[in-house]
């Protein structure tokens, strides 16, 4: 089922190219900490072509409490392809529908210390030199499907590192976590050292480009690709046009139509 609720996580998944170990993970429900996310994962993977994530899909549906599940279905930002998939089980939306929807309706992490406006508490800045070690080295003896879990339910620091993670996956994960914030997105978009196609999925995503700063990040990376930085100079200032005219760091094709941009507005 291809619902209209999107995230970077459900849209990989969609792509069938995630290991199995993190497909039953998701299956279990034990992966998103959003009940959209987690409920649009769980109705994607009852018809997973592996009969045994099928089978968990299936029970962990089974397992979700129905006064919760039909409360989250009462919502207005449920997709209607979700309330029909319930409907031919029986489950229709409640008259009073769920408040909130910022945890997932089955196996939440009583120990998430995340605010009730579903970010995470403000962290001490400064980490020392031997924390940061040690907590490259706690990531580095993970699981892929332990740091793609750590990607969507840790702190600031530990996304910092996992979205530089050599699978796509993590990184994706960090984008779909419910406690990224736009000023991380600014600084992740600054990134050279990490997968294009993390810096397509921020592009590609309305929310975070309608930051001017996030939009401005993308186009002086050099690690963007072309077109996509092409078509964000039509949002950017004179000023900074004009800075990446000279900027040796980015694609000649991107310093030379910059230098036409500022030409034309005069």
């Amino acid at each position: 089922m291809d619902l209209s609720f999107r995230t970077p996580l459900l849209d990989f998944f969609r792509r069938g190219d995630v290991a199995r170990d993190i497909r039953l993970l998701a299956a279990q429900g034990a992966l998103a900490p959003r009940a959209h996310e987690q409920l649009g994962l769980l109705v994607f993977l009852v018809e997973d072509p592996d009969p045994d994530i099928r089978r968990a899909a299936e029970q962990t549906i089974g397992l979700i409490p129905q006064e919760s599940l039909s409360a989250f279905l009462g919502r207005s930002d449920v997709a209607a392809e979700l309330r029909a998939f319930f409907a031919t089980r029986g489950i229709e939306p409640a008259a009073v529908p769920a408040p909130d929807a910022g945890g997932p309706l089955i196996g939440g992490d009583e120990s998430d210390e995340s605010g009730a406006d579903g970010h995470e508490p403000e962290e001490a800045d400064g980490h020392g030199p031997e924390e940061k070690v040690s907590t490259l080295q706690r990531i580095a003896a993970l699981t892929v499907a332990q740091r793609v879990a750590l990607a969507m339910k840790g702190s600031r620091e530990e996304r910092t590192i996992l979205i530089r993670d050599s699978n796509k996956l993590v990184a994706v994960a960090v984008l779909s976590s419910p406690k990224v914030t736009e000023s991380e997105i600014e600084s992740i978009a600054k990134m050279s050292s990490i997968s294009d196609e993390v810096l397509r999925i921020i592009a590609n995503t309305r929310a975070w480009v309608k930051s001017y700063a996030v939009t401005l990040a993308l186009a002086k990376n050099p690690k963007t690709p072309v077109a996509i930085s092409m078509n964000l100079l039509a949002r950017l200032q004179d000023k900074d046009l004009r800075m990446l005219s000279t900027d040796r760091n980015v694609a000649e094709i991107l310093r030379i139509t910059a230098r036409q941009k500022l030409v034309i507005t005069k």
